[in-house]
């Protein structure tokens, strides 16, 4: 029986997991609640912001889905899953209780420490002036995080007290990041080379996903505030047999006796992001759904149905699936709006979309897109995903960056550097 999709979100992952599932022998229709101008050309469009728990559950009550698919972080925080299998609804995801995992980064940390995951000492923070005190005495550099969700932007790494003290004003004082901030965590700064990590978790048992490497800094060199993401490689080409099974018994597997330990109902995408030390991994933070840019590359290179992964992992019976992986690697290159993560123009025509999708093993995901009078304008901060795929690192930067070169708009800004260097 062919199934009726829905997926939730409008970015880059969504138009990735929209494009792989539409691949299924087993799907019939896609919908995207709200989606972007890529989305359309794969299913049907639906203006349902991701946060609209209730409009959601009505659409798909209505429309007869079988399985739901969750995009970003804040709609599970939300509650969306809840929602959805309350009301006997088949979805991906873990329910809010688990997902806080995400969106408190002080709830996290406590996990990671009572569960023996390596990661940052830390200490958190509601009142400003205890955070300040404790800054001035501090080793530098350290990181100042809001504990709620900032878009992937609320991390902030200060080289002295006068940067610290900034940023703690940012997060506390000015709100920046709204509620996110009114809380803050301090930690040591970890010295290594950052790598991404995704794993299905069905509640007892894991997946665990060929790694990749996210560029955060907005500008080449690792340069500039942090962002989204810029762009990713995978494999990250820092992570060989025995890092993986360190990777699998000092995390994922503490991960699960934690979980299940605490009572957690964590049914969905677990996406750590780590840094690779001297010592080994160390959990940098949780994220409780796919990675975004990092499921561009992901899709890529996975050869099998998506489709049933998912739903065994939602059902609790993800068992012994395996999975058939592309050996070839994976890039993809963002194009953002100039001036992001700041403020930028919305609006902007872009040209040579079909020019750069033309290339052999090159797909360009969208992200912030729209339709506007029967043309593909910006309507975000991450414009495009330019995802290539080759037999080696080298050769998938190469034709990225070429397909790259083909797309343009008014402003269009990127890094130049993704997968040259590993990004510290």
């Amino acid at each position: 029986m062919t199934k009726r999709i829905l997926i939730t979100g409008s970015g880059g992952r969504e138009h990735a997991l929209a494009w792989k599932l539409s691949q299924s022998a087993g799907v019939e229709k896609i919908f995207i609640a709200p989606g972007n101008a890529g989305t359309a050309a794969i299913g049907e469009n639906v203006p349902i912001a991701p946060e609209d728990v209730s409009s959601l559950v009505a659409f798909a009550k209505a429309n007869a889905i079988d399985f739901t698919v969750v995009g970003p972080d804040d709609a599970l925080a939300a509650g969306v899953v809840d929602a959805f299998e309350d009301a006997g609804l088949k979805i991906f995801g873990p329910r809010a209780a688990a997902a806080r995992l995400e969106s408190s980064k002080a709830f996290a940390k406590d996990f990671m420490i009572r569960h023996g995951i390596p990661t940052a000492d830390y200490r958190e923070f509601t009142d400003s002036a205890a955070a300040r005190e404790y800054c001035r005495t501090a080793k530098y550099p350290l990181v100042v995080k809001a504990d709620g969700l900032a878009l992937g932007k609320g991390v902030i790494i200060a080289g002295n007290f006068s940067e610290a003290d900034a940023a703690l004003r940012l997060c506390m004082e000015d709100r920046a990041f709204g509620e996110a901030g009114s809380r803050v965590v301090v930690e040591e700064f970890l010295e290594g080379v950052e790598c991404s990590i995704h794993a299905l978790v069905d509640g007892s048992t894991y997946l665990l996903f060929p790694d990749c490497r996210d560029h955060k800094k907005a500008h080449d060199g690792d340069q500039g505030p942090n962002t989204g993401g810029m762009g990713t490689i995978s494999p990250s080409g820092s992570v060989d047999d025995t890092l993986r099974a360190r990777i699998r018994t000092e995390i994922l597997d503490r991960f699960i006796a934690g979980i299940q330990k605490d009572k957690l109902d964590f049914r969905g995408m677990l996406f750590p992001g780590l840094m690779l030390t001297a010592s080994g991994p160390k959990v940098l933070e949780f994220n409780c759904r796919w990675g975004d840019p990092e499921t561009q590359v992901l899709v890529r290179r996975l050869d099998s149905d998506l489709l049933p992964l998912l739903e065994s992992t939602a059902a609790g019976a993800l068992g012994a699936a395996t999975p058939a992986w592309d050996e070839k690697a994976a890039v993809c290159v963002v194009l953002a709006s100039g001036g992001y993560p700041g403020s930028y123009e919305k609006g902007k025509a872009i040209s040579g979309l079909s020019d750069g999708a033309s290339l052999d093993e090159v797909e360009v995901f969208h992200a912030g897109t729209k339709a506007v009078n029967g043309e593909i304008a910006t309507n975000g901060g991450r414009v495009l995903g330019v995802t290539a795929k080759a037999e080696t690192l080298e050769a998938a930067r190469s034709l990225a960056y070429r397909a790259a070169d083909k797309i343009s708009f008014a402003g269009v800004q990127r890094r130049n550097d993704i997968g040259a260097t590993p990004t510290h």
